[in-house]
């Protein structure tokens, strides 16, 4: 846990081997530096719990490598920025308890690669994208605690990858 630390060093872009980084509890980290970019072969990147994060660097897009994707308890993050859909290789995405994002991008559809969407407690998500319809191998969507939800959108009948659609709460 590093309950105090506010921002990260930008030397942090020279550990080229680095693999996984994981700032779980972080309760002050208000961002990231943009030298996040140059963890080329960063595969996860864990923001489990980090209260006072409310933006993300763009520079965030060119993690190619990156396939696991936590910011769990990001409660102060208002919105998932569009560079988001150059991940081609994430595969899961969790934005559980981000209780302020309102709405997800539309180049959310351009992850083909991501099979886990985990949306739990997003209480102030009023609807989906129509691009996620486009996410072929989606396996798993969970929308429980999704208040603002009102309907669940046509476009789930095109997720043929789909085994596991969670409504608990909806």
């Amino acid at each position: 846990m590093c309950l105090r630390l506010q921002e990260l060093p930008t030397s942090i872009g020279q550990l080229n081997g680095l693999q996984n980084l994981n700032l779980w509890a972080c309760l002050s980290l208000q961002k990231l530096p943009t030298s996040i970019s140059q963890l080329n072969v960063l595969q996860n990147l864990y923001l489990w719990g980090c209260s006072s994060l409310q933006e993300l660097p763009t520079s965030i897009g060119q993690l190619n490598a990156l396939q696991t994707f936590h910011l769990q308890g990001c409660s102060r993050l208002e919105d998932l920025p569009t560079f988001i859909g150059q991940l081609n290789a994430l595969q899961n995405l969790h934005l559980q308890e981000c209780s302020r994002l309102e709405d997800l991008p539309t180049s959310i559809g351009q992850l083909n690669a991501l099979q886990n969407l985990h949306l739990q407690g997003c209480s102030r998500l009023e609807d989906l994208p129509t691009s996620i319809g486009q996410l072929n191998a989606l396996q798993n969507l969970h929308l429980q605690g999704c208040l603002r939800l009102e309907e669940l959108p046509t476009f789930i009948g095109q997720l043929n990858a789909l085994k596991n659609l969670d409504l608990n709460n909806y």
